[in-house]
């Protein structure tokens, strides 16, 4: 599905971007990692011999610098995955009490810096003839996961701009879809409450814990030629937790 194809990850130092990049890389793709976490980027394009390039998400002068770049080294790009966000340190607070800085910074990463990004590298992919997007959205936009506001409506805001990128990307080809998990056991969830982690894992219709690794495939399928077809679509990659 992606052996041969190049693909940039952002958010990949650890976690699920990490993950997804040793999948890719396992399967034959081209890789280049991005992330604002240097020496752990690093670290994981080593591994998985893979180029690194630092981006800070929310600075567009640093996101057009990527796209500069790919475009001089590679000049076209096949797989774009837009999982770069800022998930921790913004839990647990209602709605209003969360701070105004703190929303405008998960916003300008989150929403804005996906924007940036897929618009910084949308010429390569339409270059490519079968440019693939992949937004890294979140189940809690979907069920509506409380105290958590800035982050879910992040999230809802890339599954809207997932369905409008791809009416205007579709007559280049260039599909773009966007998956959905739940809670997974990645540092990134460790301070989520013991009773989220329970309501995951006794709700879902596969009950229990979820790796990462689980829906690194249901990625690397939606980054080939063949996922077209799902193009606007947004998948709860979740083990039924909720149903779209």
């Amino acid at each position: 599905m992606v052996e041969g194809r190049t693909i940039l990850v952002t958010g990949a130092a650890h976690g699920l971007g990490a993950e997804i990049a040793r999948h890719l890389a396992k399967n034959g793709a081209r890789l280049v990692l991005a992330d604002i976490a240097e020496e752990e980027g690093r670290a994981i394009a080593d591994e998985c011999g893979a180029r690194f390039i630092f981006v800070d998400l929310a600075d567009p002068a640093s996101i057009r610098a990527v796209g500069r770049i790919l475009a001089e080294q590679d000049g076209v790009l096949h797989g774009l995955v837009n999982n770069g966000a800022i998930a921790t340190g913004i839990g647990g607070i209602p709605f209003e009490e969360i701070d105004i800085d703190s929303w405008d910074r998960v916003m300008q990463v989150n929403v804005r810096g996906t924007w940036l990004m897929t618009r910084a590298v949308t010429p390569l992919l339409k270059a490519s003839g079968s440019g693939r997007i992949v937004n890294v959205a979140s189940d809690t936009a979907l069920w509506g996961a409380p105290r958590l506001m800035s982050y879910v409506a992040s999230k809802g805001a890339l599954m809207a701009m997932t369905r409008s990128l791809a009416r205007e990307l579709g007559p280049d080809r260039v599909g773009v879809t966007a998956i959905a998990p739940g809670i997974l056991t990645t540092e990134s969830t460790g301070y989520v409450p013991e009773a989220r982690h329970r309501l995951y894992a006794e709700g879902r219709a596969v009950p229990g814990a979820q790796g990462p690794g689980e829906i690194t495939e249901i990625v690397a399928f939606l980054l080939g030629e063949g996922a077209l077809t799902l193009t606007g679509q947004t998948l709860p990659v979740n083990n039924g937790f909720v149903f779209n």
